[in-house]
């Protein structure tokens, strides 16, 4: 919550240095700040006072904490400045503010954090990063990209089909390592009873049968980000696709049941 806070800050923030560019956006145009029904003054006061309440409060969660929640607002009002303007750069500044929300929350619980899964976290963040991007393209002309954001007019659309299609590899790739490697770190037992019933059950990977979900939710994403208007955000495309929506879920109630209900933990 106290990083949602600084998060949501920014936002306001960002809103107000884009909102003639977002003027010129046929979705983001509808915005509160954009449209108007939000003064910049207002605006301001509620970035600067987030950001305070959400600093604060991280502060007092824990030291570490706060330096990654002070380093993503850092990082995020450098992009709302300059970092979003440079090509390449600006891909990997969204990417790495997901990461830092998945290592704030890992360093606030003192949780470990597989090599594997971080690879996962930054080969997923950059995909969605560069979905973004494609579906720009995919909503605006490309003279019209060039209207809302300077950046677009140095992408094209050859380049980012093929960043996508790279970075949606090494998404699953990575996934697939970790939930192969998961196990390593614990000392497993075969129940008698599977072992009478067949060898074949007595595979102690079961975390592996996600693979084929995670794939299927990459597939489904990709054709909606040629969608254009459904991909402009990641959660408005989980939120709207019922099939992608469906493999979320059964995504997570895999990890779940193999990781708290199966026999061999």
């Amino acid at each position: 919550m106290a990083f949602t806070v600084i998060a949501g800050s920014i936002y306001y923030l960002n809103d107000v240095i884009d909102v003639k560019a977002d003027r010129a956006h046929p979705f983001k145009k509808n915005r509160p700040i954009a449209a108007g029904r939000i003064p910049r003054s207002v605006a301001l006061t509620i970035f600067f006072l987030g950001s305070i309440v959400g600093l604060g409060w991280a502060w007092s969660l824990s030291f570490l904490f706060f330096l990654v929640a002070i380093s993503y607002w850092a990082l995020q009002i450098l992009y709302s400045l300059w970092l979003k303007n440079q090509e390449v750069v600006d891909v990997f500044v969204i990417a790495l503010g997901f990461f830092l929300r998945v290592f704030a929350g890992a360093i606030v619980i003192n949780a470990h954090l597989s090599i594997w899964f971080l690879l996962c976290v930054i080969s997923v963040s950059l995909f969605l990063a560069v979905g973004k991007r494609r579906a720009e393209l995919a909503i605006l002309t490309e003279q019209g990209a060039v209207t809302h954001r300077n950046v677009m007019g140095k992408y094209t659309t050859v380049i980012l089909d093929s960043y996508l299609t790279m970075f949606a590899t090494s998404s699953f790739l990575s996934w697939a390592l970790f939930t192969f490697n998961f196990y390593e770190q614990f000392q497993t037992t075969v129940p008698t009873t599977l072992i009478l019933l067949s060898k074949t059950l007595t595979i102690n990977k079961w975390l592996m049968a996600s693979i084929p979900v995670v794939i299927f939710g990459i597939m489904r994403y990709i054709r909606i980000v040629y969608d254009g208007a459904r991909a402009e955000t990641p959660e408005k495309v989980i939120l709207s696709d019922l099939p992608l929506l469906i493999s979320v879920a059964t995504w997570g109630l895999i990890v779940i049941g193999v990781l708290y209900w199966s026999p061999l933990q």
